[in-house]
């Protein structure tokens, strides 16, 4: 069955496990997807990227129980309250 690959730079695990830096510097920053017999079967994903994409989870997480919650009765709370 095939699958999608979903990067613009693909190696296989035998390249990789050649030269892994060359392998991911040619990326220049993006995913790569490592391949076995021609099927992506990990994705390589820089740092950086990587804790944007956490990011933007966790902000859809908030949203999404922000939603759940707007029509949930409001309390008025002074900061004495508190």
């Amino acid at each position: 069955m095939p699958a999608a690959l979903l990067a613009d730079v693909a190696v296989s695990i035998s390249e990789l496990k050649k030269s892994p830096s060359a392998a991911l510097d040619a990326a220049r920053g993006r995913p790569v997807a490592i391949l076995n017999h021609n099927t992506p079967t990990y994705y390589a994903v820089p740092a950086a990227l990587y804790e944007r994409m956490l990011e933007a989870i966790d902000d859809a997480t908030l949203n999404r129980l922000c939603d759940e919650r707007a029509e949930e009765p409001r309390i008025p709370v002074t900061l004495d309250d508190l």
